[in-house]
């Protein structure tokens, strides 16, 4: 087995996985956190719209909860080698960085960036 990461990917050495038409623990866990960032960010809606404290109070607990969920999901999945992410070049980066500066002074009170 090959753990070399593909130049400008950013991921734990993989695991094997059966190709079979059965559900595995990666496709489980990959599941249940497709519902989790579904969760937070509906509870995240949730919580600009609700109208009394107490309800606010109890839908932040709910959301605090699903977010630490989502986190825990999407750490087993890196560290089992299941989610990939690419690497960007420095030259890209700085390139999105001066695009995107000059949009600071469009933000209200002058917060522009420092």
């Amino acid at each position: 087995m090959n753990n070399q990461n593909q130049p400008g990917q950013i991921k734990n050495p993989s695991t094997q996985v059966p190709k079979t038409p059965q559900m595995n623990d990666r496709d489980f866990i990959n599941d249940m956190l497709a519902t989790e960032k579904y969760m937070t960010s509906s509870y995240a809606v949730a919580l600009h719209e609700a109208s009394h404290q107490h309800l606010y109070d109890d839908l932040l607990t709910i959301f605090n909860e699903t977010q630490h969920a989502q986190r825990s999901l999407f750490e087993h999945m890196f560290k089992s080698g299941w989610y990939k992410m690419e690497a960007e070049s420095e030259q890209k980066i700085q390139q999105s960085y001066k695009q995107h500066a000059g949009y600071s002074n469009q933000f209200p009170y002058g917060g522009g960036v420092q």
